[in-house]
């Protein structure tokens, strides 16, 4: 299957919802520390064997940490930036009129973007400045900030059965399950003894979230009952940097790490290690299931390559 060449290192990779050939790459100059930034709107081909082509990218000023497609409107992406802001792109647009919106208001910087599944009239901001923040495509300003976290806040991530229910995943250590009709958070889990980079939602049973952490381990939990985790994912050997759940098979999940691998697990059997991929020569960091496109896999990470695959074929076979 292609890889795609970035000129910064890739930090997130997302699979459009509206076509099945499309996805969004994120990425920043100088490992994130410091530079500029690089949205990439890439395109795949029908022909495996033909190269993915570039249909857009935008400039930022600061790298960029994570991308989100709008889930109304096909054209429009939302990029997390390093220097604390939001922005929108519209691809049906030139690009001089990009981005179409630009909302700063985290104090820090933005680390993940997450657009509301159900509701498809909103998105999610996590931040650095311990806060997540609820924003609509129409309005000038947040609608509410989530403030809890003592620490960082890596990931947030909408439920998909569930319009006003989201998790987020911090490095004080814990997971939060909010609900936007209420005041404060509604549960609270110490998931790990150590930084939780992300968390995903189970497609098919939305009680079931997975987390992932600096202890090199995967939780899966099912917050009706959360003393425990149903299961523990022992594999990775460094940092867990992302993880997210199959669209197509519930017990299906893949996480990438700062040990190179990209691994693919069913977290109900005991032996639960289904693949581990190790096509990256650095850090992987970001990871997406197509949802149109079952099995479909993208990865990107700080070796400035993008590979998509079909889950058990080697991803660096062209």
């Amino acid at each position: 299957m292609p890889v795609f060449k970035t000129p910064f290192n890739g930090y997130s990779v997302k699979f459009s919802p509206f076509y099945e050939n499309r996805i969004a790459v994120a990425t920043a100059q100088n490992f994130g520390i410091l530079g500029n930034g690089r949205l990439h709107v890439l395109e795949l081909s029908s022909n495996p064997t033909l190269p993915i082509s570039e249909i857009a990218a935008y400039d930022t000023a600061d790298g960029i940490y994570d991308v989100t497609w709008s889930e109304s409107h096909d054209s429009i992406v939302v990029a997390a930036v390093a220097d604390g802001s939001v922005k929108l792109y519209d691809l049906a647009l030139p690009p001089t009129a990009n981005p179409i919106r630009s909302f700063h208001e985290h104090t820090r910087e933005v680390h993940s973007a997450d657009y509301n599944p159900v509701r498809r009239d909103s998105f999610l901001s996590a931040s650095w400045d311990d806060t997540v923040k609820l924003w609509t495509l129409d309005r000038p300003t947040s609608v509410r900030t989530f403030k809890e976290h003592a620490y960082c806040v890596y990931s947030s991530v909408w439920n998909p059965r569930h319009a006003d229910v989201f998790a987020s995943a911090s490095g004080d250590c814990t997971l939060r399950i909010w609900d936007v009709r209420e005041p404060g958070s509604t549960m609270i889990l110490p998931a790990h003894d150590h930084e939780i980079l992300s968390c995903d939602w189970n497609k098919y049973d939305d009680c079931i979230i997975a987390t992932a952490s600096v202890d090199k381990s995967i939780k899966v939990w099912d917050v009706r009952n959360f003393r425990v985790p149903i299961s523990v994912l022992n594999g990775h050997g460094y940092a867990v940097r992302k993880v997210k759940f199959s669209p197509h098979v519930r017990n299906l999940m893949v996480s990438c790490s700062y040990d190179m691998t990209v691994c693919v697990w069913d977290f109900m059997v005991e032996d639960a290690l289904v693949s581990r991929y190790d096509q990256h020569t650095e850090f992987a960091v970001g990871v997406d299931m197509s949802v149109l496109v079952e099995g479909l896999i993208a990865s990107t990470g700080w070796d400035e390559l993008v590979y998509v695959w079909q889950h058990g074929t080697d991803p660096r076979a062209s």
